[in-house]
C-alpha cells in the first residue's frame, strides 16, 4: 500500500483529497503547512507528495527545494488554486513531477499519481541495475589488516603473478579478486568467476575447459569453457579447494603451458589468462590429506593474501554499517536511515560467524524493521539471540 503526504493549509481540501485517496487504497498523512509537511517528509518515506503552493510559514516552492535536498526521487505533485502557466513552469523547473490546478480533476489526479509511482519504481530499478553492473564495491575499512590488503593489491595488481586469497566464508575474498582485476593491466578484458564448490565434480572440466558436441550424453552442442571466456582477462577460481584431483591436473597444465583442451577434443587451444584462486580451506592440510596437489598449490600461491574475519577487524564495523545503510536504502528507494552509537557498540560486540555477508544481511533486516533511527533496542530485538 502506497503512502501519500498531502500538504495544504485548507482543511476542506485536505479532507476531500484524503477521503478520495483512502478510498482508492492509499495510506494518507496530512500537514497543514509547509513546515509541518517538511518535518513529516524527513521522518518518513513517501511514495508521492501532493503539495499546495500558497501556504503560510513555508510555501510550496520552498518545500520543493528543501525536499529535494532530503530525497530528490520522491515525486511531488503541486496543486494550487492560484495557478498559471508561469507558476506551473517554475514548479516543474524546481523539480515538481506535475502541476494540477484547483479544484483538481479527479481522473487526472489519480492518473498522475499512478504515473508518478511507476516512474519512481523505474528510477529505483534503474539505479539498482547501474550499481550492480558498473560499480566495483569499495573495500571499506581502516584497520591494519585491511590497510595491508589494499597495499598488497596496489603492489601486485599490475603484475602477472598468480594470487591465492584465503579466509573464511563471507569475508570478501571475491571483492579482493575484483579489485586486483580492476587495478590490473587486464581490466579492459573480462573477469570470469567460477565457484568450484557449486559445480558437480563430473561437470567441472566441461565448465572450465568447454566441450565438443557429442563428447558425452548431454553435450548436444559445443560449449566454450571459462578459460576461453576469460582470454586476455582474469579467471577467478573461488573455493578451489573443492575441485577434483582430475580437474586440478588439467588446471595445472593450463597454468604451466597456457593451453587447454576441450572435453572430447584432441586439439590444444592457447589461452592468455591470469588466474586468481580463493579458498576457505587450509590447502596445505588438504595436500597432506591427498585431496589437493602440492604442485598446483605452489603454482597458485605466488602471492598469498589472507582476508581476516570480521571479528578480527571490529573497528571497521561502523564504516561498514554506514556504507550498507546507504546502499540498502538506495536499493529500496527510501530515505537514508541512521544508527545510534549504542546500537553500533552492540554490533561491535556480536560474534560474526558469517562475517561481512552476515553483517550486510543484519543491516538490511534493521533497515526493514526499524524506524528512521536504528537503536540498541532494535539490535537487541532483531539481531541478538534471545
Amino acid at each position: 500500500m502506497a503512502d501519500i503526504l498531502i500538504i495544504d493549509d485548507e482543511k476542506a481540501i485536505r479532507k476531500t483529497l484524503s477521503e478520495i485517496l483512502s478510498f482508492e487504497g492509499y495510506k494518507i498523512d496530512e500537514a497543514s503547512d509547509g513546515e509541518e509537511g517538511l518535518k513529516k517528509f524527513r521522518e518518513k518515506s513517501y511514495d508521492v507528495v501532493l503539495c499546495d503552493i500558497k501556504m503560510p510559514k513555508l510555501d510550496g516552492i520552498e518545500f520543493l527545494q528543501k525536499a529535494a535536498e532530503n530525497n530528490g526521487d520522491t515525486p511531488i505533485i503541486m496543486i494550487s488554486g492560484h495557478g498559471n502557466i508561469e507558476t506551473a513552469v517554475e514548479a516543474v523547473k524546481k523539480g515538481a513531477y506535475d502541476f494540477i490546478s484547483k479544484p483538481p480533476d479527479l481522473n487526472r489526479l489519480l492518473i498522475t499519481i499512478r504515473n508518478a509511482m511507476e516512474k519512481t519504481s523505474l528510477v529505483t530499478e534503474t539505479r539498482v541495475l547501474k550499481r550492480k553492473v558498473n560499480r566495483v564495491q569499495e573495500m571499506i575499512g581502516g584497520s591494519a589488516p585491511i590497510v595491508k590488503i589494499k597495499d598488497t593489491i596496489d603492489k601486485v595488481a599490475g603484475t602477472e603473478a598468480r594470487i591465492l586469497i584465503t579466509g573464511d566464508n563471507g569475508v570478501g575474498k571475491e571483492l579482493v579478486a575484483r579489485w586486483i582485476h580492476e587495478k590490473s593491466n587486464r581490466n579492459t578484458g573480462p573477469l570470469v568467476e567460477v565457484n568450484c564448490a557449486a559445480i558437480p565434480t563430473e561437470l567441472i572440466e566441461s565448465e572450465l575447459f568447454g566441450h565438443e558436441k557429442g563428447s558425452f550424453t548431454s553435450a548436444i552442442k559445443q560449449r566454450i569453457g571459462k578459460f576461453e571466456q576469460a582470454n586476455s582477462g582474469t579467471l577467478f577460481l573461488d573455493e578451489i579447494g573443492d575441485m577434483s584431483l582430475n580437474a586440478q591436473a588439467k588446471v595445472l597444465r593450463a597454468l604451466q603451458e597456457g593451453k587447454i583442451t576441450r572435453v572430447g577434443a584432441d586439439k590444444d587451444i592457447n589461452v592468455d589468462v591470469r588466474v586468481i584462486a580463493a579458498t576457505n580451506k587450509d590447502l596445505l592440510k588438504e595436500v597432506d590429506a591427498k585431496a589437493f596437489r602440492l604442485d598446483l598449490y605452489h603454482r597458485l600461491s605466488v602471492i598469498i593474501i589472507h582476508v581476516p574475519s570480521l571479528n578480527e577487524r571490529r573497528d571497521d564495523i561502523p564504516m561498514l554499517v554506514a556504507q550498507f545503510l546507504e546502499d540498502i536504502c538506495n536499493d529500496y528507494g527510501i530515505a537514508r536511515k541512521t544508527i545510534d552509537d549504542d546500537a553500533i557498540n552492540l554490533l561491535k560486540q556480536y560474534n560474526w560467524t558469517g562475517n561481512i555477508r552476515e553483517l550486510r544481511n543484519v543491516v538490511e533486516r534493521l533497515v526493514i524493521l526499524s524506524a528512521k533511527t536504528i537503536t540498541s533496542e532494535d539490535v537487541k530485538s532483531y539481531v541478538m539471540p534471545r
